[in-house]
């Protein structure tokens, strides 16, 4: 490592990071799980060579066999119940998808459609019967299978599907149909060459009255060849993924026994009259997708990690890449000894870990509500909410530090053999499927201008416009967390109405109140703008047109004051030590960039002067160097085994 590090502040300690105390704290109660995984990457690492180097369809087939491969392992199928073979643990398995992020992302997302959207779907819609017959096969990959919802004409608003299902009392069959080419399922994983079994959703109709989206189990294929009635085509080469086979699919009356519906929460007697313990259609529906909501927790958690791959070869190509002569010196610096490279990528290290203990919260939240540990309404709510906003931050994270990342290593970032380019082609259709970032945001939203009122799982936005304006402004914000955090944060800071000037620059409590004052207005401000625009008569969709924007800022204000706590809370349960200084200076490197990245907002707000603001930005400058001498310690802590940062030309 070079010394031609800038010197510290006077009087500094400079910490030592213990790299497999501090791995163990971030892979936390499933370290066991994690290195099972990291053991299957090392083994299987030649499929990262066989993306490159084999046709289109020999890598898919080597995909399908490598995903197999690790479910006899078990570590595909952690989230499955024991009585079939699975391991039991909610937890765990989002725990294995993460870590799988490290290596090949076709295998990473081929897994994630067989066993989190295929098996979850059966798992959490279907009942006994679905789960002996296709659980056991399908958790060792015997039985292979697609998850068949978006369309065409239809992705994030699912309850417009084309796609209708037909009730046959006579036959005692439900007869499925595509009515046009927006309806066909499109996109599909799994679809263009391997699945057997797909989980159709569709519009229901008994006796000539629509019951609403629900899910079936169709046979595609049988012995290998497409079922008749079904039409599949290949969606052909993509961006990235091209070893996932994604497909489009057709269905002509095809003929499905009453038995194929999923019936948890809804059935159809042998004689056709519809029955459902959830009366109202809406919340029927959003009950229904709240089960599937495993998929966003497994995305977001995956993106992060493939952001940490990133990361870890730009910071250490950075560490042994020289240029230019910074003083007499006869040798070149390295590249981190710059105060630029250290601005392009030490926030991003630190936003990196910020997201991992977001995503060890969400996580959590999954597994206590799937596990039946806190699983209560409002509970399902917070944790739908939680993982839509962590998702979204956390890809666009993913695809922000792929591309900086890429930048940072120059020419040497562009070759394929160094992985930016498989990394920027795989992951960036993650900030779309489970749900389009700027709509899950939306959810956010949703919840948090409506206080996660009873009403809330039967909403639609424009049914949020109108219960919005219907409350007094106070309301909306007496309803929200932040509110009352921010009343007991200005307690705890020195200088009354100007404690945004007299607290100290690295003062947590002082963060967590700049975030939550600028969610807290934020809210208020799109409140009073839905209320405004009602009294004025526009209509409920033109009123939320307008004010959409401003939608999207409460919501992505909300996470990261969410991200922001996590990071906090997890450094102050830390025993003293240099490794609880480490990550204290990473997450006040978080949070003053954070602030500092939307310091116009908080000067036209008044909470921010322009000599603090300048403040702020030398205490990031600062934070950068003394988090510089830590930062290889920093992304070897994250456990990559080397053989997944295959970059011979940037790591050595």
């Amino acid at each position: 490592m070079s010394t031609e590090i800038a010197p510290p502040p006077s009087g500094y300690v400079q910490p030592v990071v213990d790299v497999p105390a501090l791995t163990g704290l971030l892979d936390g109660e499933y370290a066991a799980v994690r290195d099972l995984v990291r053991t299957n990457l090392t083994t299987y690492a030649s499929v990262l060579d066989d993306a490159e180097e084999l046709g289109l369809d020999e890598y898919r087939e080597r995909v399908r066999t490598l995903v197999v491969e690790m479910a006899a392992t078990g570590q595909t199928g952690m989230g499955f119940p024991e009585e079939y073979g699975g391991g039991g643990s909610v937890g765990a398995s989002i725990a294995a998808f993460e870590t799988l992020a490290f290596g090949d992302l076709s295998v990473l997302v081929k897994v994630g459609v067989q066993f989190g959207l295929f098996g979850g779907a059966i798992l959490q819609l279907g009942t006994r019967r679905h789960h002996d017959a296709y659980l056991p096969d399908l958790i060792t990959g015997k039985l292979m299978g697609c998850f068949a919802m978006t369309e065409t004409g239809h992705g994030s608003n699912v309850q417009a599907l084309g796609t209708v299902a037909t009730y046959d009392a006579d036959s005692r069959e439900f007869v499925l149909t595509t009515g046009d080419d927006q309806a066909r399922k499109d996109y599909i994983g799994n679809a263009a060459r391997h699945a057997e079994l797909a989980v159709v959703f569709a519009q229901l109709e008994v006796g000539g009255t629509s019951h609403g989206v629900h899910a079936f189990v169709v046979p595609v294929r049988i012995d290998g060849e497409v079922a008749p009635g079904v039409r599949i085509e290949d969606d052909g080469r993509k961006m990235g993924l091209n070893g996932v086979d994604n497909g489009r699919i057709w269905f002509d009356g095809v003929r499905v026994p009453r038995e194929a519906l999923l019936d948890k929460f809804a059935d159809v007697t042998p004689e056709g009259v519809y029955e459902s313990a959830i009366e109202n259609p809406d919340r029927r529906f959003f009950t229904m997708l709240g089960t599937l909501v495993q998929g966003r927790v497994s995305v977001g958690g995956g993106a992060i990690n493939a952001a940490k791959v990133a990361l870890a070869i730009a910071t250490k190509y950075a560490e042994r890449r020289r240029q230019f002569k910074a003083d007499s010196d006869a040798q070149e610096q390295v590249l981190l000894d710059y105060g630029l490279h250290q601005r392009r990528l030490l926030p991003l290290l630190a936003r990196t870990y910020a997201l991992h203990f977001a995503q060890d919260v969400v996580r959590t939240q999954l597994h206590e509500v799937f596990s039946g540990i806190k699983d209560d309404e409002q509970s399902r709510r917070e944790l739908e909410s939680r993982a839509a906003g962590t998702k979204a931050l956390g890809t666009w994270h993913a695809t922000r530090v792929i591309q900086e990342c890429r930048e940072a290593c120059g020419g040497a970032g562009y070759l394929a053999v160094n992985r930016f380019a498989a990394l920027k082609a795989d992951s960036d259709i993650f900030t779309t499927f489970e749900g389009d970032n700027h709509v899950l945001l939306q959810l956010v939203a949703k919840g948090l201008l409506t206080g996660y009122a009873s009403e809330f799982g039967d909403m639609d936005q424009l049914d949020m416009v109108r219960f919005v304006t219907g409350l007094a402004v106070e309301t909306v914000i007496e309803k929200t967390s932040a509110h009352k955090l921010l009343e007991r944060v200005r307690d705890l800071l020195p200088g009354g109405d100007e404690w945004d000037q007299e607290a100290g620059l690295l003062d947590s409590e002082y963060h967590l109140a700049m975030l939550r004052f600028r969610e807290e207005h934020m809210l208020a401000g799109a409140a009073r703008r839905l209320k405004r625009g009602m009294d004025g008569k526009a209509s409920p969709g033109a009123v939320f047109s307008q004010v959409q924007d401003h939608v999207i800022a409460v919501a992505d204000a909300h996470v990261e004051r969410l991200v922001l706590e996590a990071f906090v809370d997890k450094v102050r349960a830390l025993p003293d030590g240099d490794n609880k200084v480490a990550l204290g200076l990473l997450c006040d490197l978080f949070a003053l960039t954070t602030i500092e990245s939307d310091r116009a907002w908080f000067m036209e707000h008044g909470r921010l002067s322009a000599q603090r603001s300048k403040a702020i930005s030398r205490e990031v400058n600062d934070l950068c160097r003394k988090v510089r001498p830590l930062a290889a310690d920093l992304v070897d802590a994250w456990g990559i085994p080397p053989e997944m940062l295959r970059a011979p030309d940037l790591v050595g």
